[in-house]
C-alpha cells in the first residue's frame, strides 16, 4: 500500500500496528502519526532491530495491510 495513504488514514491503521508490534504504546502511535521514519525509529528502540530489518518489516507490513 502507498505510504501516503497509510499516513492519511493513520488512525485506521493503529490497531493493525499494535497487533503486528505489540510493544508500541498509544503514546508511540500518537508520536509516529503516520511518519514512516518515526515508526522505524520506534521499532528499533522497542525491539532492538537493525535498520535494514526494520525497513524490511515495515515494507512487508505496508504491502499486506488493508484499509478497514
Amino acid at each position: 500500500m502507498n505510504w501516503d495513504r497509510i499516513e492519511g488514514n493513520w488512525k485506521q491503521f493503529t490497531g493493525n500496528l499494535k497487533t503486528q508490534w505489540g510493544k508500541l504504546t498509544d503514546d508511540d502511535l500518537t508520536e509516529i502519526n503516520g511518519n514512516r521514519e518515526v515508526l522505524e525509529g520506534k521499532l528499533q528502540e522497542r525491539y532492538g532491530y537493525a535498520k535494514d530489518e526494520v525497513k524490511r518489516q515495515v515494507d512487508t507490513w505496508s504491502t499486506n495491510v488493508r484499509t478497514m
